[in-house]
């Protein structure tokens, strides 16, 4: 029974995490998309484990960009997805929920996942300089820290 009730739970907040993330973008401009995606991708992780978590999040990656593609697949996103579940759920699985820890986890996603890798592939993809794209996506995940 505890199986089945993770199962159905799981896909509930892959499917918000799909219309949050792919379906419903609140700002979008150029490279820089701001969403709530990752509010059910924490929620997740913090309920399942990181395990888990990563790999719910890289199911509704794959599942996102299958409903509504803005362009070609690319499995750089989805190793992203997936490591931005591994994180919170390293951080909040199991743990006391403090300000503290919270704020950890958003940073770590934010910089290695969110600026570091995003904005890599980002460059990779689009053949725009890296270093170039860096200001505009740390100042995006600057607002989205609170």
């Amino acid at each position: 029974m505890k199986n089945l009730r993770v199962l159905v739970s799981m896909s509930l907040l892959v499917s918000m995490f799909v219309v949050l993330g792919y379906l419903v973008p609140v700002i979008q401009i150029d490279t820089l998309k701001i969403t709530f995606g990752f509010i059910p991708q924490a929620l997740a992780s913090m309920l399942f484990g990181p395990i888990i978590g990563g790999i719910g999040s890289a199911i509704g990656d794959i599942l996102g960009v299958m409903i509504a593609p803005k362009g070609p697949y690319f499995p750089g996103f989805t190793l992203d997805a997936f490591l931005t579940g591994v994180i919170y759920g390293l951080f909040l699985y199991k743990k006391p929920k403090s300000f503290i820890r919270i704020t950890m986890a958003v940073l770590c996603v934010n910089l290695f996942v969110n600026i570091g890798l995003n904005t890599y592939w980002l460059s990779f993809i689009l053949g725009k300089g890296y270093l170039a794209m860096l200001p505009a996506r740390a100042v995006k995940n600057a607002i989205m820290l609170p």
